[in-house]
């Protein structure tokens, strides 16, 4: 507990960011996925309490997922709209996840290239501006119904564009500008001048210049933050629901569990080996503890009315980018979410999303700096190109299809080095014959078939070969078979062959 408190300041100070930031999430991602608004608010509470409590991530932040909102929408459409069938698909998908975290499923993270996860967070970063713009900007029309789309495309959004800038509400617009400005002083001149101002962050500046103007500048519906608001606390408990345990046998639920749960894995493990990678302090995620963590949080979210939850990127960057020390700042906003839903509805309900939209967008600027390219440029085409293919899937698809094709162009580099990089070749002159010294690289497969032929056959007559297999753990038999080859057609060449560390048997 003393090593959780230590750093309180900093953490309480993120944690308020968080809240800020996942509160609209929440609502935004629960009306994609076409289940009642406050099963969002739940899923956000228990993210933070439950899985923030129980996951080994110092930073990560756990919530309802964008990328899920099509799963859940189409999987309640298919149970007849039942939300209480659902629910029960919730709770065995967290069976599942806890599953898989004790047979250690959670080691597929370490397998993902850097340049990846780098070309994801750049992804993410550009898709969260994107979907911020119409916001700031007081369009009204739902932009892909959500606020924050952590782990969907942009491309739909991309024709939106047009229209959004025929519809830009000025007093909006007021706002967004005024925020902008409050987090760009506040944070590169008045907290550099006076470090008494250090304590007190500026997107809780913002959001409170923000209900100041909207109290004076008028603000139509989908404008504002739209929490539901209960008039008494048996109406508040009302809105939590339990599952309907008489669909226990019903075949589909398990098959929606299933595929809910492989997802929603997969989500998490990018997103944590993301924020790994954003942790100033370089710590390392326990990700099989992450799973049993998020099989525990949906168990419970399922339980209570809450919509499935992963580890989402937009709210962990945020926690990270506001100073973020430890879990306990995930702790806090949930505890926030659920205080701020009892006691300040209403007050919530005056938060402009233009204020929201552009604390956000520093966040999204901050994940897609130029100088991330930069940096990735100069680390050469072998990395450049899977980090941008991953960037533009992410743009033209969602999240899992552009880190996939960042992956597939990731394994062409590896199978090319491999391909290139299977032997060395040193040529000696031993007065009018040539001495050829092939030494063979540890792993030789048979994807190396073709440069080794190549290369055999370009050895001229009258020389003298020595082919050295002593460093290799692994030669393919297709490989031996044309070292067989070349020792038979070599006597017609006048080639001296000599084999080292290598069985031909």
């Amino acid at each position: 507990m003393k090593n959780i408190l230590q750093n309180f300041k900093q953490d309480f100070s993120a944690s308020i960011v968080v809240f800020f930031v996942a509160l609209p999430l929440c609502l935004g991602i629960a009306l994609a996925s076409g289940a009642p608004l406050f099963s969002g608010i739940i899923a956000g509470i228990v993210g933070g309490i439950v899985v923030g409590a129980a996951s080994g991530s110092p930073l990560g932040v756990s919530g309802p997922a964008a990328g899920l909102s099509v799963l859940v929408l189409g999987y309640i459409t298919s149970l007849g709209g039942s939300w209480e069938a659902f629910l029960l698909a919730v709770i065995l998908m967290g069976i599942i996840q806890i599953i898989a975290g004790f047979l250690k499923l959670g080691t597929i993270a370490y397998y993902f290239p850097s340049s990846v996860i780098k070309g994801m967070l750049s992804g993410i970063g550009l898709i969260i501006i994107i979907k911020q713009i119409p916001h700031a900007i007081g369009y009204v029309k739902e932009f892909d119904n959500d606020f924050g789309t952590e782990n969907v495309s942009a491309s739909q959004s991309w024709f939106e564009f047009s229209d959004m800038l025929n519809f830009i509400t000025p007093n909006a617009l007021i706002i967004a500008l005024i925020s902008m400005m409050i987090l760009i002083i506040w944070e590169e001149v008045i907290t550099k001048k006076h470090k008494i101002f250090k304590a007190i962050p500026s997107p809780l500046v913002a959001v409170i210049a923000g209900i100041i103007l909207s109290n004076f500048l008028e603000l139509r519906n989908g404008q504002i933050v739209e929490i539901p608001v209960s008039e008494s606390l048996g109406e508040f408990l009302l809105q939590f629901k339990t599952p309907d345990i008489s669909q226990v046998l019903n075949p589909q639920i398990y098959g929606i569990a299933l595929v809910m749960a492989i997802v929603a894995s997969l989500e998490t493990l990018l997103c944590v080996e993301a924020t790994d990678k954003l942790d100033p302090s370089k710590r390392v995620t326990p990700t099989n503890r992450e799973l049993k963590a998020q099989g525990l949080g949906n168990i419970v979210s399922g339980l209570i009315g809450g919509l499935p939850i992963t580890q989402v990127i937009v709210r962990s960057s945020a926690n990270i980018t506001f100073g973020a020390k430890s879990k306990l700042s995930t702790i806090l906003h949930g505890f926030l979410l659920l205080i701020s839903a009892i006691a300040i509805p209403n007050l919530l309900n005056m938060i402009p999303l233009a204020t929201l939209a552009c604390i956000l967008l520093v966040v999204g600027y901050k994940l897609v700096k130029p100088s991330i390219f930069k940096q990735m440029y100069k680390m050469g085409y072998e990395h450049f190109i899977p980090f941008i293919v991953t960037i533009i899937g992410m743009l033209v698809f969602d999240l899992l299809k552009g880190v996939g094709i960042g992956i597939v162009a990731a394994i062409i580099f590896i199978l090319y080095n491999n391909f290139r990089n299977s032997f060395s070749r040193i040529e000696e002159k031993e007065g009018k014959n040539n001495k050829h010294i092939i030494k063979l690289s540890e792993e030789v497969s048979f994807l190396n078939k073709g440069s080794i032929l190549q290369m055999l056959k370009e050895i001229p007559s009258d020389s003298t070969v020595i082919i050295d297999g002593s460093k290799s753990t692994s030669i393919h038999y297709d490989v031996i078979e044309i070292i067989q080859d070349f020792i038979t057609n070599a006597k017609t060449k006048n080639i001296s062959v000599e084999i080292k560390g290598i069985n031909l048997k």
